[in-house]
């Protein structure tokens, strides 16, 4: 996937709020959006070189979109909008083994029986169709990919919805999208949200099937290129 707007060079200055970020760019403090609720605290530090996407269109009160910032082992995608996409195509390439046989229906469908929950992506294949949710990954520690980086509900009622999919005759998989390059594994994050790693593994049980998979990140370019083993235990 290609960021089609033309990026800028800025300088990561502090957090406004939630979504919300200063920076240094083009010699001027600037407001820019931040599509990211997560908490990102190894990223958002003083200093931290950021690519930042220009306003496509619209009146904003920020100057862009906050695109990718420079981590210790390179570039992260921090465009939490970004995984179903990524994983829609990699799809469509034919680049995920587990997922080779599906094709694209539909971007964010209903969950089965509850018209305002959305999922990401709805997959079909000979003999059966699939629900699909993504999760955003920029958190590594020690090789770790962890989700989440802080307590999620609505991450938890996703995972409700897939195992209750799986009642009603679907395929469901929930897959963790690191938007870098120097993970090893990924793992759920007990310590942010203890919950969020017991409904994982609840839903593992009821059939909703666990992958996680790591992106190049090039900019203005991201694709996922590989799967990562997950722990869901311990």
């Amino acid at each position: 996937m290609r960021i089609d707007r033309s990026l800028k060079s800025a300088t990561f200055l502090q957090r406004l709020n939630r979504f919300a970020i200063a920076v240094h760019l083009e010699g001027e403090r600037a407001p820019v959006h931040l599509p990211n609720s997560g908490r990102l605290h190894e990223l958002l530090t003083p200093g931290r070189p950021t690519l930042v996407a220009p306003a496509s269109a619209g009146k904003r009160r920020t100057v862009g979109d906050a695109a990718f910032m420079l981590g210790p082992n390179g570039w992260v995608s921090v465009d939490a909008r970004l995984p179903g996409r990524l994983l829609a195509e990699a799809v469509t390439e034919g680049a995920l083994d587990e997922l080779a046989s599906y094709r694209v229906v539909r971007l964010e469908p209903p969950a089965p029986d509850e018209r305002d929950t959305r999922l990401d992506l709805l997959l079909e294949r000979p003999g059966g169709r699939a629900l699909v949710e993504t999760k955003s990954v920029t958190l590594v520690e020690g090789g770790t990919a962890l989700f989440p980086d802080a307590p999620t509900g609505r991450g938890r009622r996703h995972l409700v919805r897939l195992a209750a999919a799986r009642g009603a005759g679907y395929e469901a998989y929930v897959v963790f999208v690191v938007q870098r390059l120097d993970a090893h594994r990924f793992a759920p994050h007990r310590r942010a949200d203890p919950d969020f790693a017991r409904a994982l593994v609840e839903a593992a049980a009821a059939g909703v099937r666990v992958l996680a998979v790591a992106c190049e990140v090039e900019p203005p370019e991201i694709r996922i290129v590989r799967r990562l083993p997950v722990a869901l235990e311990g």
